[in-house]
């Protein structure tokens, strides 16, 4: 999707989530990089093929 150089991370990548920011939707909670990938306010991402990722919640203290 994205024509830069050097070449970007793609939407299946394990850090699909660095590439940078087209389209900022921050008052809506989320933003469009260049591979295609959504991520959302909360550390969530949404792929173009469809895979969901939800944030990492952290667990209580023993």
């Amino acid at each position: 999707m994205c024509t830069s150089s050097p070449e970007h991370t793609g939407a299946i990548d394990h850090d699909c989530t660095g590439d940078h920011v087209v389209a900022d939707h921050s008052e809506q909670g989320w933003r469009r990089l260049c591979n295609g990938v959504i991520v959302f306010d909360d550390g969530g991402f949404l792929t173009p093929d469809g895979r969901a990722d939800r944030p990492a919640r952290p667990t209580p203290a023993a």
